[in-house]
């Protein structure tokens, strides 16, 4: 598609993508760094990694509704991205856009802001965002440029820097968090990913102490239709009221097809819960099979 666009261009994949083994030495050999990640490990390693090999690093995050941007280039004077947030969070601190949800919109805005930073830096024109933090709300439209200054006591560009090179281990991609006072159960004794809405309702019939029915759904869903005793918590407010689920009794998750109430499951079983299934279909399949009254949308 580059190629289509402008023939001039030239593609250099790097199938082996972006690691703590070659990061230094993949971005010597460019001009600019424009960060997409989307995770803290790799955001850190791409800041570590520019500082150590001298290149500017083009930041951009999203959350929500809301974005940021800049330019880091501490070698030049400016700050780097650990002045602004030294070490990333605790792990499970902060959910990510799949858990907490993006407005499709935002990416395209900061990507855009990003690209003009990346084309001004290369041609020497404008002025950059370096020692600026640009925040964007797209509920407001409200753009507003904070002035960064470097921190003394950074722990990668300060002036008693305790990073001195790049170390796998400190860029690990585990972002769970623990879950004390939980035994250990081994994978034969996990329950199912993914259960079938015949199984899920004979778990629930059997069982009814054992086994919770979590929708998942917006509330304006809900209204539409509802499994009579299910536990209503939106997707997006989950990271929020996730100390009221119990962990003591198998969570069923469901949504309207089941790919919402999958992203869930396994974001709780990332942060400890064992005994979480995906009903599979949601309640659309259950309406099918089991409810044929139920309204459908």
């Amino acid at each position: 598609r580059l190629r289509d666009l402008n023939p001039h261009v030239t593609v250099r994949p790097h199938p082996e993508g972006v690691t703590a083994d070659n990061a230094v030495a993949l971005f010597s050999e460019y001009d600019v760094v424009v960060d997409g990640s989307d995770n803290f490990p790799t955001r850190y390693l791409n800041n570590d990694s520019a500082y150590f090999a001298g290149k500017p690093l083009v930041y951009g995050s999203i959350f929500r509704f809301e974005g940021q941007a800049s330019c880091f280039h501490p070698r030049e004077g400016t700050p780097c991205y650990r002045c602004l947030f030294p070490d990333p969070p605790p792990p499970g601190a902060v959910p990510n856009c799949g858990e907490a949800g993006v407005i499709g919109a935002l990416p395209g805005v900061i990507g855009s802001i990003q690209a003009m930073e990346a084309i001004k830096h290369l041609l020497n024109i404008g002025e950059t965002l370096c020692g600026r933090l640009l925040t964007v709300d797209l509920l407001t439209a409200g753009f507003r440029t904070i002035n960064l200054k470097k921190d003394p006591d950074c722990p990668l560009c300060g002036e008693r820097a305790r990073i001195r090179d790049i170390v796998a281990a400190n860029y690990t991609t585990n972002c769970s968090a623990p879950s004390p006072g939980e035994p250990d159960m081994t994978d034969s004794e996990l329950p199912p990913l993914e259960v079938s809405v015949d199984e899920a309702k004979s778990l629930l019939d059997n069982a009814p102490g054992r086994a919770l029915l979590l929708d998942v759904r917006e509330p304006h869903e809900i209204e539409i239709c509802r499994v009579a005793g299910s536990t209503c918590v939106p997707m997006n407010e989950i990271p929020q009221r996730i100390d009221s689920l119990p962990r003591d009794r198998h969570i069923l998750v469901q949504c309207h097809h089941g790919g919402r109430s999958l992203r869930v499951t396994r974001y709780l079983r990332d942060r400890g819960f064992k005994a979480v299934s995906n009903i599979r279909g949601g309640i659309d399949a259950w309406a099918k099979t089991h409810d044929p009254e139920m309204a459908r949308y």
